[in-house]
């Protein structure tokens, strides 16, 4: 099943204090941006996490869990109605990831 656009709209408003958040549609569901950042998906209208010390910090009660078949385990966030505490999260996670890796320009 994937995800309703209202449902990543509603997300993506909620975490906009940690940056500037947007969502890429995936293979049928959604990846998550923080000022250029990938930093979860958003599959069956869940939100998926990447795992950081960071962020196992601020919820260190958060399962483990992989998206999708095949992938690796990511944080499974169910409590995305506290706006605060979403976007400390998301704050803390993305402060910890690497910046992407420039494109390679195309000759």
């Amino acid at each position: 099943m994937a995800s309703k656009e209202e449902f990543v709209q509603y997300l993506a408003d909620q975490m906009s204090g940690a940056g500037e958040i947007t969502c890429r549609k995936m293979f049928g569901d959604y990846g998550v941006y923080c000022d250029g950042k990938i930093f979860a998906l958003i599959c069956d209208n869940q939100l998926f996490v990447k795992i950081t010390e960071a962020g196992g910090r601020i919820m260190p009660d958060l399962e483990k869990v992989p998206p999708y078949e095949g992938a690796k385990p990511y944080y499974l966030v169910d409590d995305v109605d506290n706006r605060e505490l979403l976007t400390e999260f998301v704050a803390a996670t993305c402060a910890e990831l690497p910046m992407p890796k420039p494109e390679k320009k195309k000759k």
